[in-house]
């Protein structure tokens, strides 16, 4: 007989026989334990700008003062879900326009304040934002007689707020005009000077 039976001896009716029963296995109790990890991905916030790279305006000036605008156009894009601010301030502290030892100062009306634009100055004026109001503004060409208002252009250090949002974007548009008003005392000239815009994530 197999190791997995055993002999049984039992008597029926005065006669004794033998059974053969099948034994059942002896099993032994698993033991286990179980044990969690959480995965952790760090996406970090990035923001690209992109602008320009040159805003040509062309001033033909009269006596009384001639107005031109150019637009810039302005690109933002980040994947931060809290959105981004742009600013804007002249890249230095000097913020006149120069052509050789000729100057074309900045306008003195301010973002939340804007003006019509004074004779041989220039301004930035971005729709929507501070006192500009919400009028689409098209552009300017040698107007001698203009209501639109503007804005000087602050120094380095001293930066407008242009825009803030709230979500992803992705190439984001704002549009950023700039003019220039001259009378015919104004010396001839290209007159140039720098911008900086900075996009931050929020």
């Amino acid at each position: 007989m197999g190791a997995n039976k055993r002999v049984v001896s039992t008597v029926v009716g005065g006669i004794s026989s033998l059974v053969s029963v099948i034994a059942s296995p002896i099993l032994a109790s698993a033991a286990f334990s179980n044990a969690n990890t959480t995965i952790n991905a760090t996406v970090a916030a990035t923001i690209s700008i992109s602008s320009g790279p040159t805003v040509a305006i062309a001033v033909t000036p009269t006596a009384g003062g001639s107005l031109s605008s150019s637009s810039d156009s302005v690109y933002v894009s980040t994947n931060n879900t809290a959105g981004y601010t742009l600013t804007l301030a002249d890249s230095d502290a000097t913020t006149n326009l120069t052509s050789g030892g000729n100057t074309i100062g900045a306008h003195a009306g301010t973002q939340a304040s804007p003006t019509v634009l004074a004779t041989n100055k220039w301004g930035y004026r971005v729709v929507n934002i501070g006192g500009f109001g919400a009028t689409a503004y098209s552009g300017e060409s040698n107007v001698t007689s203009s209501t639109s208002t503007w804005a000087g252009m602050p120094a380095t250090g001293a930066a407008n707020t242009i825009k803030t949002t709230a979500a992803t974007a992705n190439l984001d548009l704002t549009t950023v005009w700039y003019g220039v008003r001259a009378t015919s005392s104004q010396p001839a000239g290209v007159y140039t000077d720098t911008v900086t815009y900075t996009a931050t994530t929020n």
